[in-house]
């Protein structure tokens, strides 16, 4: 019996290359979604996406996005980044900071069943 073939398979297992890490990425690990705060029966505001920023001493911190959640239904409340926990007003309306480069900018309302954000005006 030849046992050239059989001499192979372990050399060229042995030969193949090692795989390499993937190279560092400039996009933040994604973030696991958690809870901020419970409001009213049944109506949960959960932080989402996120990213990373600096401000302008080149602090890092991490904004993230809230989401409404009601039995199954989820509302994102949209282009609004927040490095903190939004305040419940009542059971339809919380209050949530604007923030940009870890700096808030704005205050907004946020109507519970729609998702839609209205600036507060000072």
């Amino acid at each position: 019996m030849n046992r050239a073939p059989l001499l192979i398979v372990p050399c060229l297992l042995a030969c193949r290359p090692t795989p390499r890490p993937a190279p560092p990425s400039d996009r933040p690990a994604a973030t696991a979604d958690s809870l901020a705060l419970m409001v009213g029966p049944g109506t949960a505001v959960w932080f989402t996406d996120s990213r990373q920023d600096r401000d302008s001493a080149g602090a890092g911190c991490v904004e993230r996005v809230l989401q409404i959640r009601r039995d199954s239904a989820r509302t994102p409340v949209p282009l609004l980044y927040t490095g903190r926990t939004p305040v419940p007003i009542d059971d339809s309306t919380i209050e949530a900071e604007l923030w940009l480069h870890c700096k808030v900018m704005d205050r907004y309302r946020v109507d519970l069943r729609t998702g839609r954000p209205t600036r507060v005006t000072r």
